[in-house]
């Protein structure tokens, strides 16, 4: 989560402490230990690549059994914890409007065969395209609410991960739906306000995408392939059926 500069410490840390207490409810079977790992992930010095590691780290007090049993024994609720980060402040644009963006990250598994759903997942090589690899990994589904300005900063509001037989357009039109109404029930946003803008990239059908949510107080745009082609309407027919 993330939150304004301009906040005061004191109005943040009330803020923090009630997600805080909220993420806990979320966890429905090894709380402490999910908790505490959760920390643990927050707080390493550098990239995670081994659960021993965490095991090792101050915010964990656990031993290293006790981790392994919450990650095969432990329980998330997502859809309470999606209710959770849908009632954080959220950033919103300079002219108070509140800005989405959908895109997909891979992560790579390439060395863990035993892991099921596993997909070749698009890797772009360093400047020439003949580099580009397809790597196995887990790809998902990302919607954040971006704040304005230069920054990097964002509210992650969603995360779904892709399986062999989804649909990317038909899961991503039902995620953005789940998050607009999430954000309409918190409160965020009221009949009046400005459209939600929603931002994505050139590899999403834009026009299924208007179509799905045309009955949500959504703006789509997004980038168009360079080849693209526009065609308008053709009009009334100019010829009989035998072309008299």
């Amino acid at each position: 989560m993330s939150l304004p500069v301009d906040v005061p410490a004191g109005e943040a840390l009330d803020v923090l402490s009630r997600f805080r207490v909220e993420f806990y409810e979320c966890l429905y079977a090894r709380q402490d230990a999910l908790f505490e790992l959760t920390d643990a992930v927050l707080c390493a010095d550098g990239p995670v690549k081994t659960l021993v590691e965490l095991s090792l780290a101050v915010e964990h007090r656990r031993g290293h059994g006790a981790l392994y049993s919450a990650l095969d024994r432990g329980w998330l609720e997502p859809t309470r914890l999606r209710r959770a980060l849908a009632g954080l402040p959220l950033p919103k644009a300079a002219d108070g409007r509140i800005v989405l963006a959908v895109d997909v990250s891979n992560w790579l598994r390439p060395d863990a065969p035993t892991s099921n759903d596993r997909l070749f997942c698009h890797v772009y090589g360093r400047g020439d395209r003949k580099t580009d690899q397809f790597v196995p990994g887990w790809p998902y589904s990302f919607v954040a609410a971006l704040e304005s300005g230069r920054t990097s900063w964002v509210a992650l509001l969603d995360a779904v991960r892709l399986g062999p037989a989804d649909d990317a357009t038909l899961v991503t039109a039902a995620q953005l739906r789940a998050v607009v109404e999430r954000l309409v029930q918190a409160g965020h946003w009221r009949p009046g306000d400005l459209k939600i803008l929603i931002v994505r990239d050139a590899g999403y059908d834009v026009a299924y995408l208007s179509h799905a949510l045309a009955d949500l107080p959504v703006v789509l745009v997004g980038r168009l392939r360079s080849d693209r082609v526009m065609l308008r309407d053709a009009g009334p027919a100019r010829s009989g059926p035998k072309g008299g």
